[in-house]
């Protein structure tokens, strides 16, 4: 018989990992409003901003992760660099990123916001500028110090844009959403690319659209748009492939989660129904899932899970300041090696701390805690 294969040191095989945003400080937020109202000077937000992208670094450093993100303290919210580099879309703010019917627990309620009137792509979409390169060679610069740490950078998943196409309207540019999401897919590849020459080795994509089929109101709009869910599991994930096609040599996340804005959620349901099709087809080596209370469902989807990828369980929460032990992370994560071997699996928050500026409701120290307790129970259980 021959002997287990040895894995490589490399971003594949991280056992703590942080999926993206951390929460913005108030000087950042209150810089970017004083910006927006043209009571700042573009250099001195930037230099705001910069400041910002130094204290997440650090902060992540100090817990121990090996992992660091810039905490997108450039971005409005998390998908927010496409609409920024690339003209095109129609006229936007905040809630192009947030409209859905959200729910929330005792503390926040829910809350819905209407899908603002106009919002959709105009135009022939034409990208101005990179994306996320100066996101990520300010944090390559801000890590080159830094031993075996590796920098991370989020992209949102090409068919998620599927929330900008106007199905009731489509423009002449994009009669149709193929059309559309295939010059989204372009542009994401491109970056990919740019990020790969620039030496990135880790890149994720954000894909919480797919969790949305899970539920018949969210599944509704995907449906209206165009395409079946057998097209959105088929050809939704051709398109993520073609876009990781790009860089052979990068590690690839992808992220799944069912919707983290100011603490509350959109959808609820196990992967089950989508679980097969996703983590059978994806090319990501890393698939980081969202398992943090009992709407997850149970760990059995992970039995799909072919055995050249790592399962990342988003076993801490992100949206209350909830106190993990890693006495009980570890609880979890021998229970979810029940369906896949522990040594294909790794640790992370659920999602981000702040997926758009407004941030979850919890404390800086709240997420502190958490980011060291990721580490902390990663060194306990792999060593």
């Amino acid at each position: 018989m021959n002997p287990p294969a040895v894995r490589p040191p490399g971003p594949a095989n991280l056992r703590a990992d942080v999926v993206g945003s951390l929460l913005r400080p108030p000087e950042l937020l209150e810089a970017r409003d004083a910006l927006g109202r043209g009571e700042m000077a573009p250099a001195a937000f930037k230099a705001v901003e910069d400041r910002a992208v130094a204290g997440a670094v650090a902060l992540q450093v100090e817990a121990g992760l090996r992992v660091v993100t810039d905490g997108e303290m450039r971005r409005l919210s998390f998908q927010s660099q496409m609409t920024e580099a690339v003209e095109g879309f129609g006229p936007h703010d905040l809630n192009a990123f947030l409209w859905g019917d959200w729910e929330g627990d005792e503390t926040v309620g829910g809350r819905h916001i209407e899908r603002p009137a106009g919002l959709g792509v105009r135009d022939k979409l034409r990208r101005k500028r990179h994306l996320s390169a100066e996101e990520f060679t300010a944090l390559r610069a801000l890590l080159a110090d830094v031993p075996g740490v590796i920098p991370k950078v989020c992209l949102p998943s090409p068919s998620l844009w599927a929330n900008f196409w106007p199905h009731d309207a489509p423009p002449a540019a994009y009669p149709t959403l193929d059309a559309f999401l295939a010059d989204v897919a372009d542009i994401l590849r491109e970056e990919v690319a740019e990020l790969a020459r620039l030496g990135a080795e880790y890149i994720q994509l954000d894909a919480p659209h797919y969790t949305a089929l899970l539920d018949p109101r969210t599944r509704s709009f995907y449906q209206r748009a165009g395409w079946s869910v057998e097209k959105w599991l088929h050809q939704g994930i051709a398109l993520d492939n073609a876009v990781m096609a790009e860089a052979p040599g990068v590690t690839f996340g992808f992220h799944l989660c069912r919707g983290n804005q100011a603490s509350r959620w959109l959808v609820a349901g196990a992967y089950d129904p989508i679980a097969a099709a996703i983590f059978k087809n994806i090319a990501a080596q890393r698939l980081l899932l969202e398992y943090d209370d009992a709407r997850s469902g149970s760990f059995e989807a992970l039995a799909h899970l072919p055995g050249d990828k790592t399962a990342v369980l988003g076993l801490v929460t992100t949206k209350s300041p909830r106190q993990e032990t890693p006495e009980a992370l570890e609880t979890r994560l021998r229970e979810a090696a029940r369906f896949i071997p522990l040594e294909r699996l790794a640790l992370s928050p659920q999602c981000g701390f702040a997926t758009s500026v407004l941030g979850n409701v919890l404390s800086p120290q709240d997420q502190r805690r958490k980011l060291a307790v990721v580490a902390e129970t990663a060194r306990r259980v792999w060593g």
